[in-house]
């Protein structure tokens, strides 16, 4: 794409995932990174050059979330942390929408009227006042079963059930407060069952937003949403980037929500996150498995795979999720003010049993 115009950005949170974003808009024959917001008070002042093993590029890094909403920029690159509620980030991309920046995000908003109106509407509003867009992006949520799964819809004339199945190994992430804590790894089952607390609300928010999209998608409505979620307990120490899982300690979880939709097809989400893929069935072992079960019935798997035996194997997720985001920009900025969801092919709205 060449614009005549450099596509202005700006990067929010200089995460691992935050600084190889950077480093795809600086490479970008048609963008410029023209600001950086910052969690770190190290990081404050530093060229964006420097955070992101760049030249010095002349553009200094902020934490000041005011100095974001007043700077210009067509478009910004959402990428802080998913946290504790769920609706936490909403305040501030409220902010950026209103001030008229474009927000692409992997941190949620993916399909926000899936929490409905008081959670969606002031997202809707600001997007419109700012005459700006909102997209949440990624790769799970957002593509593997918003774009890929339902593509291969398409081909099915009957549809009674749809699964999807992640794992995802967690033994080389090095940050703690990540694996123990976001991802729940390590907990003690005796002292609290994290399947019942704020963890289990927190991403069944997130994930609902795919169950809700595949079901407008399908043309029908979500009647129920059925939780069973599993922990897999640590039978010896189990030794990780990040640190020690501790024997008779969560090595394992695997959040796994069904939908049972009015057309009555069923959508089964499973998502595992392990300390060790071996303590797990060998069919679930890649990164994601996909069926549909009908007329016909299909199955697909997908791996995202380091190529580089030097780089740490978690690099190809980040650079996955980085490119869905970069990639986005031009067609969320060409897009009507409002929230924005990329669609598959068109398939029919009104599934017959044949």
């Amino acid at each position: 794409m060449k614009t005549g115009k450099a596509i202005q950005v700006i990067q929010w949170a200089s995460g691992s995932m935050g600084r190889t974003a950077m480093r795809m808009v600086m490479d970008h024959p048609d963008m410029e990174l023209v600001g950086a917001l910052v969690y770190s008070a190290r990081k404050r002042g530093l060229d964006v050059g420097d955070i992101a093993r760049r030249a010095p590029t002349g553009v200094l890094a902020t934490d000041d979330v005011d100095a974001i909403i007043d700077s210009n920029a067509d478009v910004v690159i959402h990428m802080p942390r998913i946290t504790l509620p769920y609706e936490a980030l909403v305040p501030d991309v409220i902010r950026l929408l209103e001030s008229g920046k474009n927000v692409i995000s992997t941190a949620g908003f993916h399909w926000p009227d899936a929490h409905g109106e008081s959670y969606a509407g002031p997202l809707r509003a600001a997007a419109i006042k700012g005459n700006a867009t909102l997209a949440g992006v990624g790769v799970n949520p957002g593509m593997v079963a918003e774009r890929l799964v339902m593509t291969a819809s398409a081909m099915s004339v009957d549809m009674d059930r749809v699964e999807i199945f992640e794992t995802v190994d967690a033994s080389a992430m090095t940050s703690p407060e990540f694996v123990f804590g976001l991802m729940g790894l390590g907990s003690d089952p005796a002292e609290k069952d994290i399947r019942q607390g704020p963890l289990s609300g927190l991403y069944g928010a997130l994930f609902s937003e795919v169950l809700y999209f595949c079901a407008n998608h399908l043309g029908s409505r979500i009647s129920a949403i059925e939780p069973d979620h599993q922990l897999t307990i640590a039978p010896h120490d189990i030794e990780v980037a990040a640190g020690t899982i501790a024997k008779d300690t969560v090595a394992a979880t695997e959040w796994r929500w069904t939908a049972r939709l009015e057309n009555g097809t069923d959508l089964l989400l499973s998502i595992i996150w392990t300390a060790d893929p071996s303590l797990h069935d060998s069919e679930r072992q890649g990164h994601w498995i996909m069926n549909i079960k009908g007329r016909p019935d299909i199955r697909m798997t997908l791996d995202i795979s380091e190529s580089d035996p030097s780089k740490p194997p978690s690099r190809a997720l980040t650079d996955a999720v980085c490119a869905v985001a970069i990639n986005a920009i031009p067609e969320v900025i060409a897009a009507p003010a409002g929230l924005f969801a990329f669609q598959p092919p068109s398939i029919s709205l009104q599934r017959q049993k044949v």
